[in-house]
């Protein structure tokens, strides 16, 4: 899978996580790892960040449940009214996590 072809996964995942529920960029690197020959949460962290505006972005955490970085007030604020469970530091990840389907 070519660089661009990567970033158009990675993009077309997040717009699949259903609205309550998120992902962490992990799980996003995890479930395209096959396909891409990728792994790296950090490359899908500067994905989102350079490509995700127009995408659900919010809905993208870290392992721990922390909203991105920057963005938090506004992503907390978009959780919240799509009721996603949350706690204080951020995403209730037990509660909140999404995995896509086997065969994406």
């Amino acid at each position: 899978m070519r660089p661009d072809e990567y970033v158009e996964a990675v993009l077309e995942l997040v717009e699949r996580i259903p609205p309550g529920r998120v992902m962490s960029y992990g799980a996003v690197a995890d479930a395209l790892a096959e396909r891409s020959g990728r792994t790296s949460a950090r490359l899908v962290g500067s994905i989102m960040a350079r490509h995700g505006g127009g995408v659900p972005w919010h809905r993208v955490v870290n392992a721990a449940g922390r909203l991105p970085p920057g963005h938090e007030r506004e992503a907390r604020a978009r959780l919240r009214a799509e009721g996603t469970p949350l706690r204080e530091a951020g995403v209730d990840m037990t509660a909140a996590s999404w995995l896509p389907e086997e065969g994406m």
